[in-house]
């Protein structure tokens, strides 16, 4: 059967020695006692500067009011105020240029308003667009502009060549 399940001319197919576990071991050992140093070294670096900053004097510092200009001392209440005015001025009447008799109304009231009304708009001769006088790319490179252009010079008759007497007659 070792016959069958070997291949002519090589070894077994499988491992024929163990794992070296005495040298697994060693390296095991060696690990979990160079992470015993490693912490310990550390735990002693941190009572190191622990002792140094106990013993170091601090500087206390008064506080002193920072000059002009200074931050918001309350943002949020800061902010509320200014969100109740500009509601009070959006819905509320009151004068935007008396002398010329311009008020403001209630926003919601102008927009009741607005869409009874309906916008105003201007009136529309023709079809308007964006691009009225635009060149637009063809196939022959020119644009439809300069084609128009082109055909309007083809259409016009060529000027009457003058006769040559009549040139002759002016010499003279």
């Amino acid at each position: 059967m070792d016959e069958i399940n070997q291949i002519p001319g090589h070894g077994p197919g499988h491992e024929t020695s163990d794992v070296n576990v005495w040298a697994v071991g060693k390296f095991g050992v060696a690990l979990v006692a160079l992470c015993v140093i490693s912490l310990l070294m550390l735990l002693g670096l941190f009572k190191y500067f622990q002792s140094q900053e106990a013993t170091r004097t601090t500087n206390v510092v008064e506080p002193q009011m920072f000059p002009q200009p200074r931050l918001q001392q309350t943002p949020v209440l800061d902010l509320r105020a200014i969100r109740a005015e500009e509601d009070q001025v959006l819905n509320s009447y009151g004068w935007v240029d008396q002398p010329k008799g311009v008020v403001r109304i209630p926003i919601s009231q102008a927009i009741d308003m607005l869409a009874k009304r309906g916008l105003t708009s201007r009136p529309q001769p023709g079809v308007q667009s964006a691009a009225g006088n635009v060149s637009v790319p063809t196939a022959s490179g020119l644009g439809i502009k300069a084609m128009a252009e082109e055909q309007v010079e083809a259409a016009a008759p060529p000027p009457a060549p003058e006769p040559a007497n009549a040139k002759e007659g002016q010499r003279k």
